[in-house]
């Protein structure tokens, strides 16, 4: 299926709705235990079971608007099946809690591997995104490296240390916050090792 170019806001809405959403329906829901199938489940658990379906619809939904998906949202998808699932399945909210850990521990990875063998993995994932000679994509991967390594370390302080309803919190507003920063604050790089000129 060829690529095509939807909407700006329907590609976000479909991005970030089913974040939104489990963000409001864990507020409505939080503090109440749901009986089903004579199994007792606090509310983070029936919405991370919810959430699932959700989110895969959506994919589905911008592979359809689109016709592609990233391999970064493929993997994401993957991710919260399996630790949703187990969360779920044992009643125990601990493992989708440390979905956001195991996301970035296996991007962080995958770039710290590429930069091993000489390669930059993110330049092969986002070349036609941004114009970078190959100097500025290892920088920018070198440093996004850190940066997914940092924030797994950061998701396991906060879940294993702070409430639920804290950790929630930085699950929706403060790991998207975080990622928006560290784009802004990449904005020397990229003009010191952009291509444009030269292909202008």
């Amino acid at each position: 299926m060829a690529d095509k170019t939807p909407p700006a806001w329907a590609k976000t809405a479909l991005e970030m709705g089913p974040i939104l959403a489990f963000f409001v329906a864990y507020l409505w829901l939080k503090g109440r235990v749901f009986t089903i199938g004579g199994t007792e489940y606090e509310g983070f658990v029936v919405v991370t079971a919810g959430f699932i379906p959700v989110f895969l619809l959506s994919m589905a939904a911008l592979w359809r608007l689109t016709g592609h998906l990233s391999k970064m949202q493929a993997v994401t998808a993957a991710l919260i099946v399996v630790f949703g699932g187990l969360s779920v399945w044992f009643n125990d909210p601990s493992f989708f809690k440390m979905k956001p850990t195991m996301i970035y521990l296996l991007f962080g990875g995958v770039l710290g591997w590429g930069l091993l063998r000489g390669r930059s993995y993110l330049q092969y994932v986002m070349e036609g995104m941004m114009p970078l000679t190959d100097q500025g994509w290892m920088l920018l991967t070198r440093r996004l490296m850190f940066f997914f390594l940092s924030l797994a370390v950061l998701n396991e302080v906060i879940w294993r240390t702070q409430t639920e309803e804290t950790w929630v919190y930085f699950k929706t507003f403060g790991l998207t916050a975080a990622i928006f920063v560290f784009f802004m604050t990449q904005g020397k790089l990229f003009r010191d090792h952009s291509t444009e000129e030269d292909e202008a």
